[in-house]
């Protein structure tokens, strides 16, 4: 497995955005909506590192209740998996907890990911190579 990117939740993507341009990120593509999550995501790059906006769309979003906990924040690293299924099995075998089912993200390709919970480490997604 390998870092894809650093999930940071933000309470509004365009200023988060401004915000990482003016540290010298790039925005790789426009910001997308999804559905299944209620949130609206933006990846931006700088340096060969990859930071994904996530803001939630609704009082119903699936980070709704982390925004209340972390406010403005990185709140989790994804490792994106040439074996996804193999790899999701050997975490959850060693003290990962999952959080939630495999399912497709709009703005990765529809490439399935999985949220795991970690008690030393906090929350890590698998990303679909």
């Amino acid at each position: 497995m390998r870092v894809h990117h650093i999930g940071y939740l933000v309470k509004k993507i365009e200023k988060a955005q401004a915000e990482f341009t003016k540290l010298g990120y790039e925005t790789e593509a426009e910001t997308v909506y999804d559905g299944l999550r209620e949130i609206d995501i933006c990846f931006m790059v700088k340096d060969g590192t990859r930071v994904e906006l996530v803001a939630p769309k609704t009082e119903t979003s699936v980070v709704t209740g982390l925004m209340g906990r972390y406010k403005n924040s990185p709140y989790h690293i994804c490792y994106e998996s040439d074996d996804f299924d193999g790899d999701v099995e050997n975490l959850t075998k060693n003290g990962y907890a999952q959080i939630d089912e495999p399912m497709p993200a709009p703005a990765l390709g529809g490439r399935r990911v999985v949220f795991l919970m970690n008690s030393f480490l906090g929350m890590i997604e698998i990303l679909e190579a």
